[in-house]
């Protein structure tokens, strides 16, 4: 263990963090951080499938208390706000998926911008949580795919209904702070982070999950956009992002809001096809690809992603650690064991939880 660990350790043990979302695949990672760190852990969220991370590493027996409910469910969400008295909110809960966003856009207006509006609510309602994070996402810029690395305060958009949700997410949090939460003295501050992966991610139409997937069934992995590039990054590195900036925000004297971008290292700015050359490359049983890009089709999305992570790096010392390479290697080894001993959630468990604290001892 070194001093970071150790820091970290003597600030957050025994505190108390409410997490939106916590049973997806970001959140499960959360979770496991935050236990890692001994605080005490409470979750609001939907019921997950059988086939999650937060199934497959029993995360029910470490949560101080989970709650199964939907965010736009505004009563029990306050009640279960209410009962745990967090010191601190993280607002995950979201419908995180583009081509989702295409065939249910009212569902997805719902969940991440009132979902979003229901928790900023229910914050100035109860005056008591003095500091909060709102995840949003890298694709809530106004994009028209310029080669830049976009800041934090450039303008935001988003042409597809995901991203525009998010992005009216971000302006609901600017409004609320500006209007009711700053007058609280309740810190509310937006992060966005790059095409977020790592081992435990299941959901349908996301590029990892769908490789293993193909792997597993012996198919042919179909890229719909094979020459799109996506800041690629392992799910640790925004999370201690996270961690640290809430951190931060607890120590300011003075109430703050504002957005904070969690990129990679620019070496992992990469095509969608190149990622899967690497993933092939790290097993012995290769799967076939087929380029499909139709143009015609009504599910846009932008060619060129990339984030600046100046202000990240400036004032909270974040640094994104891997390059590609090692966090395919991550990715590969994770699914290699989960592979191995489906049953055994202990030793998933345990796997994942020392990928965390092997990232945290390199500070």
């Amino acid at each position: 263990m070194n001093n970071t660990f150790g820091n970290l350790q003597k600030f957050w043990k025994n505190k108390k963090v409410f997490i939106t979302g916590h049973t997806g695949f970001k959140g499960s990672w959360l979770v496991i951080f935050y236990n890692l760190l001994g605080a005490k852990v409470y979750g609001y969220s939907l019921k997950q499938n059988k086939i999650s991370l937060y199934n497959i590493t029993n995360l029910d027996k470490i949560l101080t208390k989970s709650f199964i409910g939907d965010i736009r469910d505004y009563a029990k969400l306050k009640k279960s706000i209410q009962e745990s008295s967090p010191d601190f909110l993280i607002h995950m809960a979201a419908q995180p998926l583009v081509r989702y966003s295409y065939n249910f856009p009212k569902e997805t207006y719902e969940v991440n911008s009132i979902g979003t509006l229901n928790v900023l609510n229910i914050l100035y309602e109860i005056k008591s949580i003095k500091n909060v994070l709102i995840i949003t996402t890298d694709k809530v810029y106004k994009n028209i795919n310029q080669k830049r690395y976009f800041k934090e305060d450039d303008q935001l958009g988003g042409h597809d209904p995901y991203s525009n949700s998010k992005a009216c997410a971000e302006l609901i949090c600017q409004s609320y702070y500006n209007s009711f939460l700053s007058k609280e003295k309740i810190s509310c501050v937006t992060a966005r982070a790059g095409n977020v992966i790592g081992g435990g991610d299941f959901a349908i139409n996301r590029i990892i999950p769908d490789f293993f997937r193909s792997l597993k069934n012996n198919k042919k992995l179909v890229l719909r956009y094979p020459n799109a590039i996506r800041p690629w990054q392992h799910v640790i590195e925004p999370l201690y992002g996270y961690v640290l900036l809430l951190m931060n925000i607890s120590k300011n004297k003075n109430p703050t809001n504002g957005a904070w971008n969690f990129g990679p290292k620019k070496t992992n700015n990469l095509k969608v096809k190149k990622i899967i050359s690497i993933l092939n490359a790290n097993l012995d049983n290769k799967i076939k690809v087929f380029e499909k890009y139709n143009k015609k089709n009504n599910y846009k999305e932008s060619d060129v992603l990339r984030l600046s992570s100046d202000k990240s790096k400036k004032t909270l010392r974040w640094l994104p650690k891997y390059n590609i390479n090692q966090t395919i290697k991550l990715i590969s080894d994770w699914h290699n064991v989960f592979q191995k001993n489906k049953k055994d959630k202990k030793k998933i468990f345990d796997l994942t939880q020392k990928q965390i604290l092997d990232y945290i001892n390199q500070f």
